[in-house]
């Protein structure tokens, strides 16, 4: 195994001492509690970060409000946020290495695809919003009112930054849905409190000091590290927060959407999925076993889009099943600071656990594991699964398993994949392997999913709004309608 040596950065920052950024200050927690972080890969305590109490959040929305109200960022014009977005967006690329870095070791995956990857789209969206920052419209509106006929009038509708955004986020991709958070709430003129997933912090205070160092008046953005019970909870609850936008399960994003109704506090939930993989029989069968392995195994398959159901045509279901168990065998396993490596471990032993739970439940319900099926250690890892021979209602098809585990089911035409695709809680993403550019279009709008892939899968552009139907949330992440979820609209009348 050739692992490569770690940044002597990278090294220093993981050794420092444990605090977290509010307001202009690096503190650690008001009762000095701190939390161990684990490297997936070996199962060893890699740091500490602070275990942030309800004081230390409430000091930390207190600033981002004051610094919304009160500080020069309140008075900022749309091309210096432009510009202070392309700045922290240079500063990431300077340091790509060692934030890819920091996400291999906290998360697991591998570090070459993080830089690739993660770092690179993290990059890439904070410019593609630093555009948007100077292109917030309004609009003048003729109004009628028929009740004053003989009196003038000058209306128009003003978009407006919403305020005090709450974020937080999940842990399998730690800086990326930083960033989907960060750079609508900046391009607007918001501030943000983020909490980042108790697990994997540590590209997330790396964040908030490129933040610092690109020129952001203090308290603009502000990371507060600790457990969702504690942060998370204070940070949805803080009366001064005036949106909140979160990223992870539905469990708990059904939890803050009800507590965010409380109050009406602004709320967009990106949630689970149960993703479909449909391979039609006229597709190119090569190409889309290796695109329904991809989709399901990249990033250890802890992906809320990945492609975790499988259905293939029933003449070509063996032979697809076949050809995706031998990808599967063929990936090699291991820590992600080795570039050679395939797949990573999973983020935790708990994630581990859950994930081997649901493999089991498949073996005791008779069904055929086709390849996998079996975790390892040091460190957290599951082999790369297969499933065939499933009911369509089992535990496996119609619940998230965020794991390698892909389970597959044979259709029989085009009303019985369709049937099939949507027969499920979720509607994040799909894809549909074909070349038939008609059946495709005709299934297109009958797939109840925010985003629906044709020959390939997650792929993702800044430009592209990203959401999901049914259980997988409310809202959308990046393109322009990102914009509107950071922004509030104002209608004015002047009698003249």
């Amino acid at each position: 195994m050739a692992i490569a040596p770690l940044l002597a950065a990278t090294t220093a920052f993981i050794q420092r001492v444990p605090r977290m950024l509010i307001g202009a200050h690096w503190v650690e927690a008001a009762d000095g509690q701190t939390m161990p972080l684990r490297n997936p890969a070996t199962g060893e305590q890699l740091c500490l970060v602070p275990r942030a109490t309800v004081d230390d959040v409430d000091r930390a929305v207190l600033a981002a409000r004051q610094a919304f109200d009160d500080s020069p960022w309140s008075r900022t014009r749309p091309r210096e946020r432009q510009n202070l977005l392309w700045k922290l967006a240079d500063l990431m690329q300077r340091d790509a290495e060692l934030l890819a870095q920091l996400e291999c070791l906290n998360n697991g995956k591998s570090a070459a695809v993080a830089q690739a990857m993660d770092v690179q789209l993290s990059i890439d969206f904070l410019r593609y919003m630093a555009g948007w920052a100077t292109k917030i419209e309004g609009a003048s509106v003729e109004v009628s009112l028929p009740l004053m006929p003989n009196d003038q009038f000058h209306s128009f509708i003003r978009r407006e930054a919403v305020g005090v955004v709450g974020a937080i986020v999940a842990w399998n991709f730690p800086l990326l849905l930083a960033c989907w958070k960060l750079g609508p709430a900046l391009a607007t003129g918001c501030t943000l409190v983020l909490k980042p997933a108790d697990e994997t912090p540590l590209s997330a205070l790396k964040l908030a000091e490129l933040v610092q160092e690109a020129g952001y008046p203090d308290g603009v953005f502000n990371v507060v590290t600790g457990t969702g019970i504690t942060a998370g909870s204070a940070l949805t609850r803080n009366p001064l927060v005036d949106k909140l936008t979160f990223t992870g399960s539905t469990a708990v994003g059904k939890e803050i959407g009800k507590i965010a109704m409380d109050s009406m506090t602004r709320v967009t939930l990106e949630l689970g999925g149960k993703s479909p993989t449909i391979v039609m029989a006229d597709a190119d069968l090569a190409s889309a076993a290796a695109g329904a392995a991809s989709a399901i195994f990249f990033n250890q398959g802890q992906v809320c889009c990945a492609g975790s159901r499988l259905y293939v045509q029933r003449k070509h279901f063996d032979n697809v099943v076949a050809d995706i168990a031998g990808i599967a065998n063929a990936m090699k396993l291991g820590n992600g600071l080795d570039s050679s490596v395939d797949m990573g471990p999973l983020i935790s032993a708990r994630q581990q656990e859950r994930v081997y739970r649901y493999i089991e439940m498949g073996r005791d319900s008779g069904a055929t594991i086709a390849c996998g099926g079996e975790q390892f250690g040091p460190g957290y890892f599951v082999q790369p699964t297969v499933i065939a021979d499933v009911d369509q209602q089992h535990a496996l098809v119609q619940e998230e398993i965020f794991g390698p585990v892909l389970v597959a089911i044979p259709f029989d035409d085009e009303a019985d994949a369709l049937r099939l695709a949507n027969d499920s809680p979720y509607g994040l993403g799909a894809s549909i392997w074909s070349n038939d550019l008609a059946a495709v279009h005709r299934m297109i709008p009958k797939i109840k999913s925010g985003s629906v892939w044709v020959n390939c899968h997650s792929a993702l552009d800044p430009a592209l709004p990203f959401g999901g139907y049914k259980m997988s949330g409310v809202g959308r992440e990046m393109g322009h309608a990102a914009i509107e979820h950071y922004t509030e609209l104002k209608s004015v009348l002047i009698k003249l």
